[in-house]
């Protein structure tokens, strides 16, 4: 508990030094914004500047709280409970555990977006993503979350690796090459294998793919639900590395972002992820910072084998807030306002904070139809092309509020199963065990 504590009044501490959070100026009233990176609390400050009128009445405060050691999630429950004057009025959350806040135990606190003086209809005629939409709507029918992002996932991979082996680099033609279904994802990857490449770098760039293509989620009526293609899981990592098509790494280590680069054990042709993979991950690990320089610009997205997505940031309102109205503006803006002047334009085209910026997948199709969505790192691809459809074919229908702890006891018992710790049945029965002893499931 100490070190929550000190976690919070170290962010804190920080966001005064940064000039993002301000003591509420005489005659203004204070929203209390509550976030666990700065993403959302720099949009809202461009908010307000771009509202000087909104801002001569309000003020906003800013808490961030990181995610590391699950210390965002307890901070928030606490400061919802609470209530009073500094609870929050905005807050994220990401999709980990954004069904805990939309449909779960900590629903009840989320404001209707109807109440909030949105007109709900908007969605439609924005063209959002529907999953996002789906996740967002509370056990009612009530929307009460939507996000800025759309996190429809796409196959990224080598255009070099692409002519040697298939004798093109079009992505049409490599989406029917790998897929669609893992039947012929796998007869790419031995073609690959011919050439001296892995199709992924490890397990984890599938994992997605597969958790999120799912019919249902991992718990159904208070019990543990093993959805075929979950449990599938655990064959393809075995196929994987049985038949040598991968590096056998682990996302987010030195070794993945090692296959960026093109300077792993073997020459990886592609990884599975949304945009935001390709702007946060990949082109920081890329060995480059334009076309020629390592593997910049050498890439290309394609349609994966199954549809899925990968993350994202949902925005709620607190339903005891005392200013709805002005809270229901500035979520409007970021997740619903189609215009050039809303944040969906601006964070499509990479013009928040001026020309030149950080292009991204955003949730409405509309903006994204009108929106350049070309990167040099993708030899001058526009990647709008292909993730628009990829996220209609995402299933925003099976997540729940267990996934981040569930997720992370079956891959740990599908690691050991396929580095011959144990056995596949044991692997299972390991992974019920620490639902059963952990969770409030029923495991049958």
């Amino acid at each position: 508990m100490m070190k929550k504590t000190l976690s919070l009044l170290l962010a804190v501490s920080l966001l005064l030094g940064l000039g993002l959070t301000t003591a509420a100026a005489e005659g203004k009233q204070t929203i209390n914004l509550w976030s666990f990176t700065d993403e959302v609390p720099r949009m809202v400050e461009k908010y307000l500047e771009f509202n000087p009128d909104f801002a001569a009445k309000y003020d906003v405060k800013t808490t961030i709280i990181a995610t590391t050691d699950g210390a965002y999630q307890p901070a928030l429950d606490q400061a919802l409970a609470a209530g009073g004057a500094d609870a929050p009025d905005i807050y994220c959350a990401e999709a980990a555990f954004v069904l805990k806040y939309t449909q779960g135990d900590a629903f009840s606190f989320a404001a209707t977006y109807k109440d909030l003086g949105i007109d709900v209809a908007e969605v439609a005629s924005a063209d959002i993503a529907q999953y996002t939409v789906d996740i967002g709507t509370n056990p009612e029918g009530d929307l009460v979350a939507l996000g800025y992002q759309a996190t429809g996932g796409a196959f990224i991979y080598r255009r070099s690796i692409a002519k040697e082996v298939f004798g093109t680099d079009d992505p049409a033609e490599i989406g029917a090459k790998i897929g669609p279904g893992w039947d012929k994802f796998f007869e790419a990857a031995e073609a690959l294998k011919e050439k001296g490449y892995g199709i992924v770098s490890g397990d984890g760039d599938i994992w997605h793919a597969v958790e999120n293509s799912s019919e249902a989620g991992w718990v159904v009526d208070g019990k543990l639900n093993f959805d075929p293609n979950r449990e599938e899981f655990i064959d393809i990592s075995m196929k994987l590395r049985e038949q040598d098509l991968y590096n056998d790494t682990q996302d987010w280590t030195d070794a993945w972002f090692a296959d960026m680069k093109g300077e792993g054990a073997k020459g990886i042709f592609g990884f599975f992820g949304p945009a935001w993979l390709i702007n946060y991950v990949m082109a920081g690990n890329s060995g480059g910072s334009a076309p020629g320089e390592g593997t910049y610009g050498d890439w290309a997205v394609s349609e994966p084998p199954v549809g899925f997505f990968w993350g994202g940031t949902w925005l709620l309102a607190n339903a005891a807030s005392g200013k709805k109205e002005a809270v229901g503006k500035i979520i409007h803006w970021i997740t619903l306002d189609t215009s050039e002047t809303g944040l969906q334009y601006h964070w499509a085209n990479g013009t928040l904070e001026g020309e030149g910026g950080t292009k991204d997948t955003v949730a409405s199709g509309v903006v994204m139809a009108k929106s350049d969505g070309s990167l040099p790192f993708l030899g001058g691809q526009n990647m709008f092309d292909v993730f628009v459809p990829a996220n209609q074919f995402a299933n925003g229908k099976n997540l729940t509020q267990y996934d981040e702890t569930i997720n992370r006891y079956w891959r740990d018992s599908v690691r050991m199963y396929t580095s011959g710790q144990i056995s596949r049945d044991e692997a299972i029965a390991q992974f019920k065990q620490n639902v059963a002893d952990n969770l409030d499931v029923t495991v049958e």
